[in-house]
């Protein structure tokens, strides 16, 4: 039987990536293009129609050699009338994008979340590759996730589901995006972890984040990371606030759901073990279900940035489990 190939997608705020995904997971060609935002919906739907015509030109394959192509949106994405509900960070609301990518490629496209589909691409060839249930916590500029259970992504009864960085988990705390205050977001989220390390380096300028922050005007996660290695103290107040509350959000989540695994992706991610043990021990001292012989695998994500991309090209049904 000849090899099956898929089309993924991973739509974010400023790239439009994507990948040509065989049926063993292999990403055999893949590239990237500025989504160009601010941008009209149609602006952007044409700039993705582009961007996918390039990649399979690139690959040397034709439309007609594939099975179909998935993309992976940030916000609400109804998969019966194939339009994005809303995604604030693109200004678009009922939008029939898939529609009509679909209609401008002429082939089957699917959609969904772009948290949902990272997820989904840890089960089908990542870390949470044999699991029956999976949850996936992502850390980036906010806090995503996906939902996991017997293969298929958990979306609510309106596609919506999975919004872990807006439950409150400090009630009256930091202000939100999202309107609310003390979000998970506001205090797990790579950005949150910059912002409060930023605070702290303007008050400790001589502490190894205070010297990085007065040359350069700002602390990125790589500097956090270094400055933690280096054991720097003001450093190392910052994260222990962050572990803090990480563990504290995450304990929730295995508290409701108890997942057979809990994979943490995203920038943050890439702290490895030191994010990893003092998260683990504060599940393992929190979580209600302590006393019991299983428990939750708490693990690192392993696809990093192509698990958008191998969830997106799951949606054609290219995988077999």
């Amino acid at each position: 039987m000849s090899t099956r190939y898929a089309l993924g997608i991973d739509f974010g705020g400023t790239t439009i990536k994507t990948a040509i995904v065989a049926q063993d997971g292999r990403i055999i060609s893949r590239g990237s293009v500025p989504t160009g935002m601010p941008a009209s919906p149609e602006k952007l739907l044409a700039t993705t129609a582009d961007a996918c015509l390039r990649q399979v030109e690139a690959a040397r394959l034709a439309l007609t050699d594939l099975c179909g192509a998935g993309i992976g949106m940030p916000g609400t994405v109804n998969q019966e009338t194939d339009c994005v509900e809303y995604a604030n960070n693109l200004g678009m609301t009922s939008f029939p994008f898939v529609r009509k990518l679909r209609d401008a490629l002429g082939i089957p496209v699917t959609g969904g979340n772009d948290a949902d589909l990272a997820a989904l691409g840890e089960y089908t060839a990542g870390a949470g590759k044999g699991a029956s249930s999976l949850m996936l916590v992502t850390l980036g500029t906010g806090v995503g996730g996906g939902i996991i259970v017997n293969g298929k992504i958990w979306s609510g009864c309106n596609y919506a589901a999975a919004e872990f960085g807006h439950m409150v988990i400090e009630a009256g705390g930091r202000p939100c995006t999202c309107g609310r205050r003390g979000c998970f977001e506001a205090y797990a989220s790579a950005s949150a972890l910059t912002a409060q390390a930023e605070k702290k380096a303007a008050e400790q300028p001589d502490s190894l984040i205070g010297k990085v922050y007065a040359a350069s005007g700002h602390v990125s996660g790589k500097d956090i990371l270094t400055a933690l290695k280096e054991e720097d103290a003001a450093a190392k107040e910052v994260f222990d606030d962050y572990i803090y509350y990480l563990g504290l959000g995450i304990t929730n989540l295995i508290n409701i759901f108890q997942p057979e695994k809990l994979l943490i992706g995203g920038g943050i991610s890439n702290f490895g073990d030191l994010l990893l043990n003092p998260v683990r021990e504060h599940v393992e001292k929190y979580r209600y279900s302590r006393y019991s012989d299983r428990n939750t695998q708490i693990g690192i994500a392993s696809l990093k940035n192509d698990a958008g991309l191998i969830g997106a090209a799951a949606l054609t049904g290219i995988f077999d489990r």
